[in-house]
């Protein structure tokens, strides 16, 4: 079970990601680009963490997930966007700040 810290690190983690593929022109990255965001936001987490993190991004439906290779791919959906633009929420994903 994770304690509080823990659980407001995988929001904010969940929230990067999605924050990240809005950016892209066609919501999609790979978890090699994915992993550099998350770092560059003071989160130096492991691959594996990161997978487990885009695995429960997809159980929310916030986005769609396609393993080429050994390397997972995510897609955002409409309802990771529409959190993304606070628009909607998805529980286990942090709330975007206003105007950030």
């Amino acid at each position: 079970m994770s304690t509080g810290f823990e659980k407001a690190v995988e929001e904010d983690v969940r929230l990067i990601i999605l924050k990240e593929l809005a950016a892209m022109s066609d919501g999609r990255s790979n978890e090699n680009i994915l992993a550099e965001a998350v770092y560059s936001c003071g989160h130096n987490k492991s691959r594996e963490y990161l997978r487990t993190q885009l695995n429960k991004l997809a159980e929310l439906g916030a986005t769609r997930n396609t393993t080429i290779g050994s390397i997972t791919v995510a897609q955002i959906t409409e309802a990771g966007v529409d959190h993304v633009l606070r628009r909607g929420k998805i529980e286990g994903i942090r709330q975007p700040r206003l105007g950030a």
